[in-house]
């Protein structure tokens, strides 16, 4: 693996070097990864938008400018590319689909619900999934890279290329949904 600094590794993909861009990848692909997989909800989908991501950023590199950092740099990729696909993806697919499949599902809480239960923990955790992946696509960047990778608000924003103020609001309004949607399955949550 390549050991020099990520500017260094910047630098040379800049003046055309694979290699280089190859070690900023392997830097950086888990992460990538990570958050395609939690805003496509597939591996499928997470596979090819990682791969897309890659490419455009390929192709991209001799124009990125130290404004940002790389990391930044590239996570405003993965995000727009997810938001397109996202996008595209609504518009292909019936929202009927969803309703249909939440109007079968029984609202009342299960008596035998136990926390300890790994069953019933699996269950809300899907249930959690399927909330996240029903989040408008800018509510469910926010949320993915707050929550699951860990970003500050400031730094979602940087990716997103929004202000801080925005992200906070559409964190709020993410967990709103969220609680309205998870409600039936918790019991009462408090606001």
């Amino acid at each position: 693996m390549d050991e020099r600094p990520e500017d260094d590794l910047v630098e040379d993909a800049r003046r055309g070097s694979r290699e280089a861009f190859v070690a900023l990848v392997r830097l950086h692909e888990r992460r990538v990864y990570g958050l395609v997989f939690r805003m496509a909800g597939n591996h499928s989908d997470a596979d090819d938008l990682a791969q897309e991501i890659f490419l455009t950023a390929w192709r991209s590199i001799a124009s990125f400018r130290r404004g940002s950092s790389f990391y930044t740099w590239l996570y405003r990729i993965a995000v727009n590319t997810s938001l397109t696909f996202l996008r595209k993806r609504s518009r292909e697919k019936d929202r009927a689909e969803f309703h249909e499949n939440m109007a079968g599902i029984d609202t009342r809480r299960d008596a035998s619900f136990s926390p300890e239960g790994s069953s019933s923990r699996s269950e809300l955790r899907a249930r959690m999934d399927e909330a996240i992946a029903s989040l408008p696509g800018h509510f469910r960047a926010s949320f993915v890279l707050v929550v699951n990778q860990g970003l500050s608000h400031a730094e979602a924003a940087g990716i997103l290329g929004c202000s801080e103020n925005t992200v906070s609001w559409r964190m709020h309004k993410a967990r709103k949904i969220l609680q309205a949607r998870l409600k039936p399955y918790l019991g009462e949550v408090r606001s």
